[in-house]
């Protein structure tokens, strides 16, 4: 099964939570605090693998879920970090968010590795806890959620040269005589339900890869027929083989139908360097085939068509050429371009560095009584991770309150007695 494009949710890893524990030694009356650390939850990775040329590997299920990290145990022994949970996708794959509004990842080459949602952090046992005024710390972190996002998946297949024309042209036909491609190939309308891959060897090292783009007809850039789903895939092609049937009527006609839907796809596909190529000469005159070489030239505006019949072989070497051509061209005028500096990485703060800490909003409920929700990923963090109901939790949130200066922030706001403080889902009630 052919799939180009994909909806999936991914759930990385929780963390392992912390471990509350004191040592249970004989003749140790007194051990101390020894809980251990949570491990570290899965992150989920998106491999390149280039013997993959579809999505369909992950089409199967709808989440994809990470390990959770191991809860850490007594003896100070740290849980075991979860492995990551790795899918792999094919070369050409771009990664969007579940609207598509933002691009993430952009995965075009062999062996590339994109992190999409990191797993959460291991809890901290209470054996981190112990300082000199707090010796017997009985409270323990919670491990962090992972990060949960729905994105979609898109496949823009990745080849050098993209054969286009009306269905029944002879791409199909052209691509299994020039290639390693073995198409599906018989005399009806749109037998090509798929874009298919072939390497074309010239000799030596000289080697390009044709896509055969299935389905174009008239208003295929807005939906109609197949095209529109294929479309996208000769974006990324650096030379157009337009190939048109030579025993049809209206060949001219049928060259601009194409050309129109290129242009309402994108202007910039519609100027990018094509081929044009007449085929199935095998049954036209020689007059027919100078009669329409003529007619085309005036058309297209091209110094070079080429006659050629994909089913006999005749004259596929001078085209092959002219494409082996054309690309070294394409490629050295790439090359000579100047190169643009890359941006600077933006260095990505930790949450407790952050110069924006956390924001305030505040709730007046009927009964008069605020509520202060706060927003920030480091107070956001700790809330998550710490466990209010247990009484030292309690007291290590209003430490952090007063540490990160939302206390003195909320009683410039107006807070007193009977006020709450909400981070994330957990109710704090404020205190002086």
């Amino acid at each position: 099964m052919f799939c180009d494009e994909l909806k999936i949710k991914v759930v990385a890893g929780k963390g392992g939570d912390g471990c509350m524990s004191f040592r249970r030694e004989k003749f140790v009356p007194k051990g101390g605090p020894d809980g251990g650390d949570g491990g570290n939850g899965g992150n989920i990775i998106i491999k390149v693998n280039p013997h993959l040329n579809t999505l369909s590997n992950l089409a199967n299920k709808k989440i994809y879920k990470a390990d959770q990290g191991v809860r850490g145990k007594r003896k100070n022994m740290h849980g075991k970090n979860a492995q990551n949970l790795i899918l792999e996708v094919p070369k050409g794959t771009i990664i969007l968010n579940e609207d598509k509004s933002e691009m993430l990842a952009d995965l075009n080459k062999e062996g590339e590795l994109f992190t999409i949602a990191k797993g959460g952090k291991g809890g901290m046992g209470n054996a981190r806890f112990v300082s000199s005024t707090h010796q017997v710390p009985r409270f323990a972190e919670t491990g962090e959620p992972g990060e949960e996002k729905e994105i979609i998946l898109e496949l823009k297949l990745v080849a050098d040269v993209g054969l286009i024309g009306l269905p029944s042209a002879g791409k199909s036909t052209l691509i299994s005589v020039i290639s390693n491609a073995r198409p599906k190939i018989a005399a009806y309308h749109f037998t090509t339900l798929v874009p298919n891959l072939g390497v074309v060897n010239m000799g030596g090292n000289d080697s390009f890869v044709v896509a055969d783009i299935p389905g174009l007809i008239e208003g295929a850039s807005k939906g109609k027929g197949l095209g529109h789903q294929f479309l996208k895939h000769i974006t990324r092609t650096k030379l157009l083989v337009h190939i048109i049937d030579g025993f049809i009527p209206d060949t001219e006609k049928n060259y601009k139908t194409i050309e129109k839907e290129l242009k309402n796809f994108s202007p910039e596909l519609a100027k990018r360097e094509k081929i044009i190529v007449i085929n199935k000469i095998d049954l036209l005159s020689d007059d027919q085939i100078k009669d329409l070489t003529k007619k085309l030239k005036k058309v297209a505006k091209a110094t070079k068509i080429f006659p050629i019949s994909a089913v006999t072989k005749t004259d596929l070497k001078p085209l092959l050429y002219e494409i082996s051509k054309k690309l070294i061209a394409i490629k050295e005028k790439e090359a000579a371009k100047p190169k643009t500096k890359p941006k600077k990485e933006i260095p990505i703060l930790r949450p407790h560095l952050e110069t924006v800490k956390f924001e305030i909003e505040k709730i007046t409920k009927k009964e008069d009584h605020k509520i202060f929700r706060i927003t920030g990923k480091r107070i956001e963090q700790l809330a998550i991770m710490t466990d209010i109901k247990n009484p030292e939790g309690l007291e290590r949130m209003y430490h952090y309150i007063e540490k990160l200066g939302i206390k003195s922030a909320v009683e410039r706001k107006g807070a007193k007695i009977g006020d709450k403080i909400k981070i994330k889902e957990k109710i704090i009630p404020y205190r002086k």
